[in-house]
């Protein structure tokens, strides 16, 4: 039969059985937590994912399905006052590229050649915009996209015999003529831009049309302080 320890002896017993007893506790507690978690886990993956939907000033958050923010989302399909849009807009920049191209060795004045290169800089890039997105958003069947249109009618186009006459003006008289017909241009642009900033439906088209609107009235502003 064992002695039972006595003074340092059980001491030293007492020590040891203390500290395993709160070891095996922390350990347990430890365990508990981690499965706390992952049972957390598990639970939020079971009832998928979810999309925080802003309120209204004043108003509280909302959660909301992917299901039910698809439906929540306003719907943004291209018009027939879309696509006429950017179809007649590519069609508008177009002449304005050629008649920017006319600039380098015709213009007189420094600030006209600059303006031509930045309505060259700007107006490329967004005619390959606007190309892209009608490849995106197609015409439907039996729906023209705008290709039927008279572009030589659209707000602010220059005529054959205007082109002719910017082609063979110099010096002066180019950037004069230049200036003239630029500026009735881009008011032409303006206004398409306005029709469709009411009439369209598309997100990208009124986002690419509010930019028109930026770019081309400080031009106009520029140009007629320049005439």
């Amino acid at each position: 039969m064992a002695k039972a320890p006595r003074g340092r002896e059980a001491l030293t017993t007492l020590i040891r059985r203390s500290t395993a007893a709160v070891a095996t506790a922390g350990l347990l507690l430890t365990l508990a937590g981690c499965q706390s978690e992952d049972e957390g886990a598990d639970r939020a993956a079971d009832a998928g994912a979810v999309v925080v939907a802003p309120g209204r000033p004043g108003e509280k958050a909302r959660t909301l399905t992917p299901e039910q923010a698809a439906k929540a989302k306003p719907d943004d399909s291209p018009n027939a006052a879309d696509r006429s849009y950017v179809q007649r807009m590519i069609e508008h920049h177009r002449q304005a590229l050629t008649m920017s191209a006319l600039a380098p060795e015709r213009a007189a004045a420094d600030g006209v050649r600059r303006l031509a290169e930045r309505i060259s800089a700007a107006q490329g890039p967004e005619i390959g915009a606007m190309e892209k997105w009608l490849t995106v958003h197609p015409a439907p069947p039996g729906d023209s996209g705008g290709h039927d249109h008279d572009h030589a009618a659209m707000p602010g186009m220059a005529t054959e015999q205007q082109l002719k006459e910017l082609t063979g003006a110099r010096g002066a008289d180019f950037d004069r003529l230049f200036l003239t017909l630029m500026t009735a241009h881009h008011e032409g642009a303006l206004k398409m831009a306005g029709e469709v900033l009411t009439a369209g439906n598309n997100v990208a088209v009124e986002e690419m049309a509010t930019e028109v609107v930026a770019t081309q009235s400080a031009e106009i502003r520029r140009m007629r302080a320049m005439g």
